[in-house]
């Protein structure tokens, strides 16, 4: 049974393979030139890649933009008359202003986190809101919108992960109740400002490029910073106003409940949270025991036990990162820090004569409830973990961190079920034993987004709010108020972070996602490919013929259909890029204006809420315990009210 889904993923492949060579052989015989239809065959090629995920949407993207440099070597082999793009321009995308602007609005949104904003949110929430779910869901979700509308969606929805979590624990609110409604907002406050999301950041861009092949008379202006916040606020309200109608309907109750209210200890939580309950203690290793000379690695698994420490000498501790690993040898008079089920600690001690110590005396200092405890991480999009195991990564070693439970899709994975063999997805909630030192580290890992908050650690810098706020203040009235670019007046603000010492440069570097920078930046050229070559123009032409004499709000309509469609398979930036020429060149066609499709590109590409594929529905999927029909049940009718919200807007305002 194991190998069955793999092979149907394959077979899936290979079908979709065929389809897609079958529409391009057929694009051959109707395209009017060799250059469109080589720019066809490409933007197919990135379709699949991007749909079945044959690579990483990044390395799919990077391998685009090289495959579009090496038609400069053999133009005249393919029937060209030119490289598709000048290989002088190629890595413009990676200088531009789109690129430059997300680089900077991610800095500036870690540095607001460090200065501890995020806790004093929570707190507010807390005090205003109260524990009434029909107050709670609107305060969230408003303030992520808000937060959400200056920085990345999966920023502020990682940033506010942990806020959940905290005012689930305080309130007795499911996890389930709280953080989908959280994460849709999330998205839909990404329209609010031109800086929200990666598609309006990329939209003037993309406008600028159309223009170089539009005629004076149709030359489009490019959007102010606040051109489309009454079509987001409007968008944000819905988003609000649904779950607090529709919520008790269509929201799930899972068992994911941070039920702190009545939890007094963090293993209370985790019982009531996964399902898992753990004792601690010591035991010492006699030189009969049947333990000297195995490996942890030969135990931990069949006795269904984790080893967080080992003393074998007073200068032979093992703890932490680089500590302990799976292949460390136990010897007589070694004494053990142990973690499992009260079974299975009793179960252990028997089997192999260990004397077992109830208290802790070796490690009482080392494993107190100030130093360590059990934490709660979620595996989020732009980690470098995905695909690996907790095995493969050896993670107790490398992270100090040593796996309890791993929970997936609505079921937890324990100690004995092959739990560290498990290859890592989006998503998944991790159930771990670590020093609180560690936990701290680990919340400037970005392959990691730490739920758990209420632990005894002091990483933030609350003496530097004051030149965050003003630096990011600084950056909006540069934006707003002088001809500065976009990029410049952000950068303003993010260097000015750096200089303050808000975030070290490093820290900077490692607030910013390069995955989707480089997405952003390889994908770039294809859209100029896609609009000097005139295949924009064409489809647009041919879009027009089979639509024949409609409205223009029907065309209009059909764009936003084709967009949502596009995220729902394929990154936002993606389908912003293959769209925006097109919408454009079907806007002309049809005596419409040519920017105002644009936007209904860039705005569409938001509305993904049917699957969990966009960065934010992957990252709540485990902490809320949804399952895909959630995200159907509750994205369905949410994806018909964004499509009728959006372009009513669109058409009162423009």
């Amino acid at each position: 049974m194991g190998s069955a889904k793999p092979t149907r993923s394959v077979i899936k492949r290979l079908i979709a393979a065929g389809i897609f060579t079958l529409m391009g052989i057929y694009l051959t015989n109707i395209v009017p030139s060799a250059e469109i239809a080589w720019v066809c065959a490409i933007l197919l090629l990135t379709i699949y890649l991007f749909t079945f995920e044959i690579v990483s949407i990044d390395v799919a993207a990077v391998s685009i933009m090289v495959l579009l440099g090496l038609t400069g070597l053999i133009s005249s082999s393919l029937g060209l008359d030119k490289p598709l793009v000048d290989p002088r321009h190629l890595f413009d995308g990676f200088a531009s202003n789109a690129v430059i602007s997300i680089i900077a609005i991610m800095i500036i949104g870690a540095g607001l986190d460090k200065t501890g904003m995020m806790g004093t949110v929570a707190n507010f929430i807390l005090r205003v809101g109260g524990k009434t779910e029909g107050r709670i869901i609107p305060i969230i979700s408003s303030t992520v919108g808000i937060i959400s509308s200056f920085m990345q969606n999966v920023g502020a929805a990682a940033l506010f992960l942990p806020v959940v979590s905290r005012i689930s624990a305080r309130t007795g609110l499911p996890m389930s109740r709280l953080l989908m409604p959280m994460g849709f907002c999330a998205i839909l406050g990404g329209t609010i400002t031109m800086v929200g999301s990666s598609p309006l950041i990329l939209l003037n861009d993309l406008i600028l490029t159309s223009n170089h092949a539009l005629p004076t008379d149709q030359q489009m202006a490019t959007f102010s910073l606040f051109s489309v916040t009454p079509i987001g606020l409007a968008l944000v309200s819905t988003g609000i106003l649904y779950f607090v109608v529709a919520g008790r309907f269509i929201l799930p109750s899972t068992n994911t409940k941070a039920d702190g209210a009545s939890a007094t200890t963090a293993m209370d939580y985790f019982q009531k949270t996964y399902g898992v309950k753990y004792d601690m203690c010591e035991m010492l290793v006699p030189a009969d025991s049947p333990l000297v000379g195995k490996m942890l690695d030969d135990i931990e698994s069949s006795e269904k036990i984790r080893v967080i420490a080992a003393m074998r000498t007073p200068d032979d501790l093992r703890i932490g990162p680089g500590g302990l690993a799976r292949d460390s040898g136990i010897e007589a008079n070694t004494v053990l820090g142990v973690i499992g089920t009260q079974r299975a600690l009793d179960m252990f001690a028997e089997k192999y004569n260990v004397k077992r110590r109830h208290s802790l005396q070796t490690f009482d200092e080392l494993l107190s409830a100030t130093k360590a405890g059990v934490g709660e991480l979620v595996i989020p999009p732009s980690s470098n973990l995905i695909g690996k195991s907790a095995r493969d990564v050896w993670m107790r070693k490398t992270y100090g961190i040593s796996l309890l439970a791993l929970h997936r899709g609505g079921q937890t994975y324990r100690e004995g079920e092959g739990v560290r063999d498990m290859p890592l997805q989006t998503g998944d909630a991790l159930v771990v034993h670590t020093s609180w030192d560690g936990l701290a580290r680990l919340e400037k890992d970005r392959n990691f987004v730490v739920v758990t908050t209420e632990y005894p650690h002091e990483e933030l810098r609350p003496n530097k709010l004051s030149p965050a706020l003003f630096f990011f203040a600084l950056a909006l009235v540069l934006i707003l108020f002088s001809e500065l670019r976009l990029s410049i007046s952000l950068l303003v603000g993010a260097i000015g972070m750096v200089l303050t010492g808000v975030l070290s440069m490093d820290e900077a570097y490692e607030a910013v996602s390069w995955k989707t920078v480089f997405l952003l930046a390889s994908l770039i050229p294809l859209g100029g490919a896609v609009e000097h070559s005139g295949t924009a123009a064409w489809i647009a032409q041919l879009t027009l013929s089979l639509l024949g004499d409609v409205p223009i709000w029907v065309l209009q309509a059909a764009v936003a259909i084709l967009a949502t469609f596009f995220t729902l398979v394929m990154s936002n930036v993606g389908a912003t890029v293959l769209l925006v020429p097109l919408a454009v060149n079907i806007a002309i066609g049809a005596g419409a204006d040519p920017a105002v499709f644009a936007l209904t590109v860039a705005i569409a590409t938001s509305n993904s809420f049917l699957i969990p594929t966009h960065q934010v529905n992957a990252l709540i999927m485990g902490p809320g315990g949804y399952r895909v029909p959630d995200f159907m049940k509750a994205g369905s009718i949410m994806t018909i009210l964004f499509l009728i919200v959006s372009l009513t807007m669109l058409n009162i305002i423009f």
